[in-house]
C-alpha cells in the first residue's frame, strides 16, 4: 500500500507538473494571441486609415473631374459660339469684299468716263483755241 501510495503522488506530483506546465504554455499562448490580435487590429486601423484616404483623394478627384467637365462644356459652348461669330464675320466680310469689287469696278467705270470727257474736252479746247487764232489773226489782218 505505501508503494502505491508514493507511485501515486509521484503520477500526482507529475500530472501537477503536466498541469503547470500546460498552464504556463496556455499563458504564453494567450499572450502571444494577444499581442498578434493587438498588431493585427493596428494593421487593421492602418488600412481603414489608407482606405478612408484613398475614397476622400477619390472623391476629391470625382470633384475635380466633373469641374474640369463643366469647364470643358462651357469652354467647347464658348468655342461653338466664336465659330459661329467666326462664320457670320467671314460671310459679311465676304458680302463686304464683293461690294469693295464692285466699287472699284464702278470707280474704274467712273474714271475711263472722265478720261475720255476729259479727252474730248482737251480736244475740243484745242479746235477751239485754234479757231480763236484764226479770228485772232483775221483781226489783226483786217485791223
Amino acid at each position: 500500500v505505501a508503494m502505491e501510495t508514493v507511485s501515486l503522488e509521484h503520477q500526482i506530483q507529475s500530472v501537477q507538473r503536466h498541469i503547470a506546465f500546460l498552464k504556463k504554455e496556455q499563458m504564453e499562448l494567450l499572450h502571444d494571441l494577444h499581442l498578434e490580435i493587438l498588431r493585427l487590429q493596428k494593421h487593421c486601423s492602418e488600412l481603414t486609415h489608407d482606405l478612408e484616404m484613398k475614397e476622400l483623394e477619390a472623391r476629391q478627384q470625382d470633384v475635380l473631374d466633373r469641374e474640369l467637365e463643366e469647364k470643358c462644356r462651357a469652354m467647347e459652348a464658348q468655342l461653338q459660339e466664336k465659330e459661329k461669330d467666326n462664320l457670320e464675320l467671314r460671310k459679311e466680310l465676304q458680302h463686304k469684299e464683293t461690294l469693295v469689287a464692285a466699287l472699284r469696278s464702278s470707280l474704274r467705270n467712273k474714271e475711263r468716263r472722265f478720261l475720255e470727257e476729259l479727252k474730248r474736252r482737251s480736244h475740243r479746247i484745242t479746235i477751239l483755241d485754234t479757231e480763236l487764232q484764226k479770228q485772232t489773226e483775221a483781226a489783226a489782218y483786217l485791223s
